[in-house]
């Protein structure tokens, strides 16, 4: 069996202070999802339909985001059209979430029953190849889904990722990622480890859809606005020596069932600019979303940096 160690990646401990009585709700939100994920999924879903309701009412912050990321994104789609989106996003997030503990109070082969997986050869042909990948994964509801079920196929992935603030909820996550392999690095260790990981044979896990400001971001075209993007992925693809694979993730709250859909590495790429390598790499992200919608996280902070000194979207009253 592969050793997955690495002192550099991230690999939080289980401390006794977690029993700590400040941790104790994190515990009761714990064994009420392990419980939840037992549940057949069209309860999952009519519960989560009725939660959904609920939700669109309230003026909250994360409707807030998401009004204003499909208003920006969808200016020709009438507003009652953007509601119906949200709404189907909010019941697919709410059926997905209940049943996230499946990942750890279940067996491999019970991912491996519920999963549907497309295009896992353009995979194959690269390991056969001996090429190393970088997989270009959206931000969807079900996005560690396939870190966990390539795992268990034998390709585990690195990753780089935020450490959560609450450390009982941070180690337990870490620990269903990670369950089957692979390896995590804090961005705050810089990249280095993350390349070294992908020369070493594991699958990156790269999220082009982050808002990390202008300093990390070129502005390209997302939709029908503009978007702070991320820069430097072709350097990435060069220093790893990498392919880069395109993968939606989904969770069909309608069978139960987890989707993946792999695509065949972009071709050519790196392209000449920075700016039309985004570019790419949105329009990927514009051809999964506009196929599943509801599966895409339209609550995140996904237009918070503006170009030209536009004021954040987000603090905008109406």
């Amino acid at each position: 069996m592969k050793d997955h160690y690495d002192k550099q990646a991230y690999n939080p401990e289980f401390h006794w202070h977690f029993l700590h009585p400040k941790y104790w709700g994190t515990w009761l939100a714990v064994a009420v999802a392990s419980l939840l994920c037992l549940l057949p999924h069209r309860v999952r879903r009519t519960i989560a339909t009725g939660f959904a309701k609920l939700a669109m009412k309230f003026d909250s912050k994360s409707n807030r985001r998401a009004r204003v990321n499909l208003a920006m994104c969808f200016p020709d789609k009438s507003e009652a059209e953007r509601e119906a989106m949200l709404m189907e996003s909010y019941i697919t997030a709410g059926s997905f979430l209940m049943g996230f503990a499946s990942l750890s109070v279940r067996s491999r082969a019970w991912l491996e029953s519920h999963t549907i997986i497309r295009g896992e050869e353009h995979l194959a042909t690269l390991k056969e190849q001996g090429e190393s990948a970088i997989l270009l994964v959206p931000h969807t509801w079900a996005i560690d889904i396939p870190a966990v079920l390539l795992a268990s196929r034998g390709l585990p992935v690195s990753a780089m990722a935020k450490k959560q603030k609450n450390e009982v909820s941070d180690w337990l996550m870490h620990k269903q990622r990670v369950q089957y392999g692979g390896r995590v690095y804090e961005r705050s260790g810089g990249i280095k480890p993350f390349i070294k990981s992908i020369r070493e044979g594991y699958l990156g896990y790269y999220l082009p859809d982050e808002d990390l400001g202008p300093e990390h971001s070129v502005f390209v075209d997302f939709f029908a606005t503009t978007k702070a993007t991320i820069s430097g992925l072709g350097r990435l693809a060069k220093l790893s020596r990498s392919k880069i694979v395109p993968l939606y993730s989904v969770y069909n709250s309608k069978t139960g069932q987890y989707e993946i859909d792999i695509y065949p590495p972009l071709s050519p790429f790196p392209l000449e600019t920075e700016e039309q390598d985004a570019r790419l790499m949105n329009e990927c992200i514009e051809q999964y979303v506009t196929e599943r919608p509801e599966q895409y996280m339209w609550i995140l902070r996904l237009l918070k940096t503006r170009p030209n000194g536009e004021a954040n979207p987000y603090n905008v009253k109406k």
